[in-house]
């Protein structure tokens, strides 16, 4: 039994074959899918995953790269979805550096709106964070997000700062790229997290593992994840497998 925690299965890439995408998944053994809306656009398509399928999960928040776009009205919006009894969380939210899609001021803002909102409804967020690490680290000790905790999604960054976020009650997340003979500071890092705070996403159409480099990802491709995760600890795919399983299940409060 596996749980992709991250995945965007209303994504375009998915149009013309979403069931049979989820049905692979389930053949690959993934129990659980947490799909992510983060967007006026993905929000709704990812509400309806949820309606549609008992064992996918919503996760709904604002991107950084729409930061932009975000108003008030939004806020109340996601406090609202917050309401139905498969939205596990907020997300995902934070800073991205590297596309200049949203000033830096406005994507902070907005970040801090939403751990607010997490802190109030008391649940867990989603990070987003691409080449903006000391930042992150900043605004969400500032925030206190440590009440809620989270997931540090698909990390990328070294071992000082998944230490800081363990120590706010943070999850490690690991994709794709741990899949990757060149990622060299992933695999360090996911060895020095404690068993308890890991977990593997596919972030999907995204970060495709090896050996589908520079296809489409799939939900049913965390397999692969979680087998270099086992190796990597030197347990056995089952076991991990178990392991990360049980963390998302804590996380989220799923059943």
């Amino acid at each position: 039994m596996l749980i992709d925690t991250h995945a965007h299965l209303n994504a375009p890439e998915f149009a013309e074959d979403q069931d049979e995408v989820i049905a692979r998944a389930r053949e690959n053994g993934v129990s659980t899918i947490v799909n992510i809306g983060f967007n006026a656009e993905t929000i709704p398509t990812c509400m309806e995953l949820v309606e549609k399928y008992d064992f996918i999960y919503g996760v709904v928040g604002w991107h950084p790269q729409d930061a932009k776009d975000f108003r008030d009205e939004h806020l109340d919006w996601l406090e609202e979805l917050s309401r139905h009894p498969k939205v596990v969380g907020l997300g995902e939210m934070g800073l991205d550096y590297y596309w200049d899609t949203s000033p830096k001021d406005v994507q902070a803002e907005v970040f801090r709106k939403q751990i607010r909102l997490a802190r109030k409804l008391q649940l867990p967020i989603v990070i987003h964070n691409r080449d903006a690490h000391q930042d992150i680290i900043t605004i969400l000790r500032e925030e206190k997000a440590e009440e809620v905790g989270g997931i540090m999604h698909c990390f990328s960054g070294s071992w000082e700062t998944a230490k800081m976020a363990l120590d706010m009650n943070f999850y490690i997340s690991f994709g794709g790229p741990l899949t990757f003979k060149n990622a060299r500071v992933p695999k360090e890092v996911a060895v020095k997290v404690p068993l308890d705070r890991l977990l593997v996403e596919t972030d999907c159409p995204y970060l495709t593992p090896h050996p589908y480099r520079g296809k489409r990802n799939e939900t049913g491709y965390v397999r692969l994840v979680c087998e270099e995760m086992a190796r990597l600890h030197e347990r056995s795919y089952e076991e991990m497998a178990a392991i990360t399983t049980e963390n998302a299940k804590r996380l989220f409060r799923l059943p």
